[in-house]
């Protein structure tokens, strides 16, 4: 067995859309000012513009000024405007469209409180929208309408038709099983607070109604109550003891793209009496809270469906022709949008919150959707349309696709407490005149003759006056024909028998029966004869009718051609008009551009000059000042170079001198010493007076004097002990810590004392981590004395902190350990002796060992070089 083989679902085709759009037709009415509100912020300048002005204490400029705006409409409504005025202008060519067979959707849209129940329901006496469409409606097609249940829903957003005899059965059955309530007979069962909402005077009715059509009117009520969609029309069992709350419905789509709430109720109604009735019964169920704005607050979106189905007669113009294609199915919808509000304002806690973000969620989602739909018409995108963000927007998306004109009614509250919202609303309208929906497309025309109805009529109106021409009575009834023609016959005579061999009576009576006979079949060739004559009347009548109705066909479709070239061309126009107009609009924006570039361009050149100009300025002054620094520069270059060669001059003399004083106290010294290796003891030295300095004659010139020659090591000195020792107390007792600096090169002598320094940190090389450790610095030098021995020197010095975060040593005084041998005499000669009688001394002041070690050397953050690198000539002070 072969297996079918599984193909892709088919797409259905879609439905001609016509090429003509028409806007979304945006109307405003204004409702009166509050008697507790002072302050409007509303005004009504002509019949088509509003002004709104900023309440006190509200401005919106930077410059603290008050806005005022205006907006457009295509019609506004003042305070004073009727209900039957708003009515002529809005609703009733969305009535007139249902009959003809296209569909309407009708909303009003504003915040809480700004009178869109009453624009769509009203009160007594002033029927809103709703009661008029209604009452227009049934006053159009009241002779028309088909009896209860001959049309009949599918279920599935379709109507099928059924014949009488079925309706009656339907009806019989609908009526035993109470699942459809009975239709009030009478006004007096009306609820009293929707009794009388329209005058008889104010009523309507639509002109060109297709009288060889039958109509019936089905209604449905739901409300959309947190994004979800409730039937307010459901019958539900109430249970008292445990009550079930309502179930909510589901979209779908139809075959012909439609969108519809699945399982809904749509009750079948014959008068505007009934169907209103209805619409309470559902309002009943809607709804609604006492808000600080409003005492009754709508809390969900309604919509009000009216679904108008006609089908054409047969032939004959009697009976509805049973064909389900045959069916045209309109509808109006009626929505009554629930008002944008803020919390803060209702004062809304809990459940009302919740209700409150989903309505303004709702209304955000329509915005979304209409700005795309401008969006795409104006620029020519092909954004998706989010229709399916929420029920409201998803349920109407055919609409705005081209299934039917769409018109908004924007109800707005003058107070100035509203200002805000209402800023917000007229933009949201303003947006919204600017959308094009695509015109529906009409019906398609029966192919009957049209006037069945009226010709059916004119049959039986014809046949009945010449029954009574003939004498017979007026009655459409057959028996009653059939009666007046049975006594329109001779009598019988008298057919009583008295003897059995009476040859007379039964003669007479079979006479007068073969006359009665001849005279009934004379009748019926001349009913006969009529009718055929009729008949061919007719026939004569229905082909010139035919005739005439081909010619008058072929005229429409000639006319249809030709206005389809018309509608061609002014569509063309229009499109190039629309295009010239963006075009122009383009050239305008940018002439303006071009006008603020070029705006732009010339404040920026004279910009650029002023500032070339001032640079150039400053140039000249910058030059000018470079001479005049250049100048004082080099005249103080010149006086300190001769300050610093005479403080140089005078440095080097002073130490000379000190040097000199130096030179003759270790003279005096040494000879102290050579006395006391003399055997024997000797006598004391003489008290030695301070040596006298020479006289200025003595002293050589500055011209004379050899300038002092610096040595890497400090000069030798003829003792073991420092020249100077200085002492200081001690930071704690043993609680010191030293850097034992001891290069790699020393030399291991073998003497006896050697320097043995407790806390002491031994490096080859100074660096900064062992120094920021140790407060003293020790160096070992060994260098050849002057008569060849090797001495040994420990430098000490103390470690201090520097300004630029690094640590430098500053040397204190120097110890020396030496090995001398008894017979070996000095190699050398001191540097004291043989010293010039003039006082000239090959050594400068820098080889002097005391000086050196006065001097402190640094080691920088960071700094990879040992002390003795870089050097800061600073004298360290001594004590006096």
């Amino acid at each position: 067995m072969n297996r079918q083989a599984k193909g892709k679902t088919p797409r259905r085709p879609k439905k001609p859309s016509s090429n003509e759009k028409d806007p979304v037709g945006v109307y405003c009415r204004v409702r009166p000012l509050g008697a507790e509100d002072k302050e409007c912020c509303i005004e009504v300048i002509s019949s088509t513009t509003i002004q709104l002005h900023a309440p006190e204490g509200f401005k919106t400029n930077r410059n603290g000024e008050y806005k005022e705006t205006q907006y457009s409409f295509k019609k506004v409504f003042g305070v004073s405007v009727s209900q039957m005025e708003l009515f002529e202008h809005v609703a009733k060519v969305l009535v007139d469209d249902l009959i003809r067979g296209k569909n309407g959707l009708l909303f009003t849209y504003g915040v809480t409180g700004s009178g869109k129940t009453f624009t769509m329901t009203g009160s007594p006496g002033q029927g809103g929208l709703l009661p008029r469409s209604l009452d227009m409606i049934f006053n159009s097609i009241g002779a028309y309408q088909a009896k209860r249940y001959v049309f009949k829903t599918d279920e599935k957003n379709g109507m099928e038709v059924q014949s009488e005899v079925d309706a009656l059965l339907e009806r019989q059955r609908q009526e035993n099983n109470m699942c459809i309530p009975k239709a009030t007979p009478s006004r007096q069962r009306l609820d009293p607070e929707i009794a009388d909402m329209i005058k008889p005077e104010e009523a309507y009715k639509a002109d060109g109604i297709d009288e060889d059509s039958c109509y019936s009117i089905f209604v449905s009520y739901i409300e959309i109550y947190n994004n979800y969609i409730y039937d307010l029309l459901e019958e539900t069992q109430e249970d008292a003891i445990k009550p079930k709350p309502p179930q909510s419905k589901i979209l779908r789509e139809d075959q012909n793209h439609n969108m519809y709430v699945a399982g809904c109720m749509e009750v079948e109604v014959k008068s505007a009496e009934e169907a209103f009735q209805v619409f309470w019964r559902g309002q009943k169920k809607r709804k609604v809270a006492n808000t600080r704005l409003n005492r009754e607050s709508s809390r969900s979106h309604s919509v009000f469906i009216i679904k108008l189905a006609q089908a054409p007669l047969d032939a004959d113009g009697d009976n509805i022709l049973q064909d389900k294609n045959q069916i045209t199915v309109s509808q109006l919808c009626l929505v009554d949008l629930a008002g944008s509000e803020r919390t803060g304002r209702t004062g809304a806690e809990g459940t009302r919150i919740r209700e409150a973000g989903n309505i303004n969620q709702s209304l955000l989602n329509l915005r979304t959707c209409i700005e795309i739909l401008r969006e795409n018409q104006m620029c020519g995108t092909n954004k998706m349309v989010p229709y399916r963000d929420s029920k409201i927007t998803h349920l109407f998306k055919n609409y705005f696709d081209g299934e039917g004109k769409v018109r908004m009614v924007v109800c707005v509250n003058p107070k100035a407490d509203d200002y805000e919202e209402t800023l917000l609303v007229m933009r949201f309208a303003e947006m919204t005149q600017e959308v094009e929906v695509a015109r529906p497309v009409d019906r398609p025309i029966c192919g009957f003759t049209p006037g069945r109805r009226h010709r059916n009529q004119a049959f039986k109106e014809e046949l009945s006056r010449k029954l009574e021409e003939r004498g017979g009575p007026v009655d459409k009834d057959v028996s009653s024909v059939i009666n007046h023609l049975v006594y329109t016959l001779p009598p019988l005579p008298s057919s009583e028998l008295s003897d059995p061999h009476d040859d007379v009576t039964l003669p007479r009576l079979i006479e007068a029966l073969q006359n009665r006979h001849r005279i009934r079949q004379m009748m019926t060739e001349e009913y006969n004869k009529a009718a055929h004559m009729m008949k061919s009347m007719l026939q004569d009548l229905d082909n010139n009718f035919i005739s005439k109705d081909n010619f008058i066909h072929e005229q429409n479709a000639k006319l249809a051609e030709k206005d389809k070239i018309i509608q061609n061309n002014k569509a063309e126009i229009e499109r190039l008009e629309k295009k010239n107009r963006m075009q122009e609009h383009k050239i305008d924006i940018l002439q303006k551009t071009t006008k603020i570039y070029e705006d732009d361009k010339r404040s920026l050149q004279q910009e650029l000059e002023t500032r070339e100009q001032r640079l150039q300025r400053e140039l000249s002054e910058k030059r000018r000042m470079e001479q005049r620094m250049h100048g004082v520069v080099s005249d103080t270059q010149f006086k300190w170079e001769k300050e610093c060669k005479r403080r140089v001059n005078a440095m080097q003399l002073e130490m000379q001198n000190k040097l000199w004083v130096k030179d003759e106290k270790l003279k005096q010294l040494k000879a102290i010493v050579t006395e006391s290796k003399t055997p024997g003891r000797p006598d004391p030295p003489p008290r030695q007076t301070q040596p006298k300095r020479p006289s200025r004659e003595e002293r050589p010139s500055r011209e004379e004097r050899i300038p002092a020659k610096r040595s890497a090591s400090p000069s030798p000195l003829p003792t073991t002990t420092p020249v100077r020792p200085l002492h200081r107390r001690s930071r704690s007792a043993g609680g010191e810590k030293w850097v034992d600096h001891k290069p790699s090169s020393s030399l291991d002598l073998g003497t006896v004392l050697q320097p043995v320094i407790p806390n002491a940190i031994q490096v080859s090389a100074p660096n900064e981590k062992a120094l920021s450790k140790c407060d003293r610095y020790v160096l070992t030098h060994q260098e050849v004395a002057s008569d060849g021995e090797i001495q040994t020197k420990l430098i000490k010095g103390e470690v201090i902190k520097t300004r630029g975060g690094g640590q430098a040593v500053q040397f204190t005084d120097i110890e020396t350990l030496k090995q001398e041998l008894t017979t070996v005499p000095n190699r050398k000669r001191k540097s004291s002796e043989g010293a010039p009688a003039n006082g000239d001394r090959s050594d400068g002041a820098w080889t002097d060992v005391e000086t050196r070690c006065s001097v402190a050397m640094e080691m920088r953050a960071g700094s990879n070089m040992g002390p003795g690198y870089e050097h800061h000539g600073i004298t360290k002070r001594r004590k006096p």
